[in-house]
Parts: structure tokens; sequence; C-alpha cells
């Protein structure tokens, strides 16, 4: 992207520099046609022009003096175009090396991030990063100027560089990483034990509804047998802690005893 748009300055400072040129060589040949042409030396532009119906006479010298004020006209906006377009490839000249030291000092803060410099005076420190910045393949191109400004720069930010080292910032992904596995297994967890408290809510639901129906059919049972007891002619007798007369021996065969009701009732 960035080579397709220095392709487009060149291509748009290469037309302006030729409209330059056309405009300055366009109004000289017309001011030099029209001059010869007053004097007599070269004929006025010939031109077939109506208006009303009526021929206009010397409509060439007409058109050919106003093209050439024209031409000339333009001329004198020639300076002030030429001072904008300074202006413009110094702007892009600024960005450029303004993109060099960004680069440079990318390079360098990188460097410095992973503890490639130890020198603590301002002039070594300079120093062994201007050396680094020398050195490196992708810098050793650019000015002088340039990477002297970044290694500045980098000097300037070796606090910054020293509190977010390569070191720290790893143990502080190492750290984050742990605490989000731990929040990954407690959740993990958190879901297995709601699983188990659902199925457990369900399988005490059943029990109770097992003991339910078990509870209801004993009762079913039970008014079955006090329905069909005395057809058989036996005598219900419930038991007592301290009951006041024993039945005889003779009529035990007849007695039925209700039994204390089991747990599961």
């Amino acid at each position: 992207m960035s080579q397709l748009r220095s392709f487009a300055y060149l291509i748009q400072f290469a037309f302006q520099r030729l409209a330059v040129v056309v405009f300055a060589l366009a109004a000289l040949a017309l001011t030099m046609a029209s001059i010869m042409a007053g004097i007599g030396l070269w004929d006025w532009i010939s031109l077939d022009l109506r208006y009303g119906g009526e021929p206009v006479e010397n409509a060439g010298m007409y058109a050919q003096l106003t093209l050439t004020a024209l031409a000339v006209g333009l001329c004198f906006f020639l300076p002030t175009n030429r001072r904008v377009m300074q202006l413009e490839t110094s702007h892009r000249q600024f960005n450029v090396g303004m993109q060099d030291v960004a680069r440079a000092y990318g390079a360098v803060h990188a460097a410095d991030r992973a503890e490639t410099f130890q020198m603590s005076s301002e002039f070594d420190s300079v120093r062994e990063r201007l050396a680094y910045l020398r050195d490196h393949p992708d810098l050793s191109t650019l000015e002088p100027a340039v990477l002297e400004m970044a290694a500045q720069m980098s000097h300037v930010a070796r606090d910054l560089a020293e509190v977010y080292s390569d070191e720290k910032l790893a143990r502080a992904r190492s750290f984050l990483k742990q605490r989000q596995e731990e929040v990954e297994l407690f959740n993990s967890r958190l879901d297995q034990a709601k699983a188990i408290s659902t199925e457990m809510k369900h399988w005490l639901h059943e029990v109770e509804l097992e003991e339910s129906v078990a509870v209801a059919q004993l009762e079913r049972l039970r008014d079955e047998m006090r329905e069909i007891m005395p057809e058989l002619g036996l005598e219900r007798v419930v038991q007592t802690e301290a009951p006041e007369r024993q039945p005889e021996p003779t009529s035990l065969d007849n007695i039925v005893i209700d039994l204390p009701p089991k747990a599961a009732e």
C-alpha cells in the first residue's frame, strides 16, 4: 500500500511539473505569435465566426489575443503553484522522516524491552543504542540524524521499557492464563455440582413419590382388611400399653392385634 501511494505521488509530481512547463510554453508561444502578427510578420488566426447572422470581422485576431491574455494571466499563478508544490514536497519528506524515526524507535525500544542494553549513564546509553541501530540490517540505510533521534527517544523511554519488559509481560500473561484456567475449572465444577444437585432433587422427588404410593397402598390394604375381618368372624383388638382386661385363653384364636407402623409408613 505504501509503495502504491509513493507511485501515485510520483505520477502527481511529474504531471504537475509537466503542466507548469506546458502553460509557460503556451503563454510564450502565444505572446510571440501575437507580437509577430501585430507587426505584420505573421498572419492572425483565421476564424469564421458569425453573430446575429452577420460575419464578425477579425474574429481570429480577437480569439488569438484573448488566448494570449489568458495564457499570460495563468503564468502569474505559476509562482504560487510552485510554492504549494514545494510545501507538499516538504510535507511528504517530513512524513517520510517521521515514519523512519518511528520505525527506528520501535526497533530499539523492542531491544530495550528485551534487556539488550546495560549502560546506565545518558551518554553511554545513547551511544549503545545508536550502535545497535547502525548494526541493524533493516535500519542501516537511514540517515544518522534519524538514528540519533531514535536512540535519544529510546533512552528517555528506558523506564517504560523496564516496566513493560518482555519478561514481566510474559509473567503477567502466564499469571492471567493460569487465572483463566482456574476460572474455567471452577465453572466446570460448578456446572457439575448443579447437575448433581438437580439429579438429587429429582431422585428425592421420585423416592418421596414412591413412599407416598406405598403408604397409600398400605392404607388401602388396611381398609380392606378392616372390612373383611368382621365377615370372617375375627375380633379386632388394639394393643395398648396398660390393657384393663386380658382376653380369655379360649378367645385368643379370634383376636387380631394391630402392630405399630414401620418406618416406611
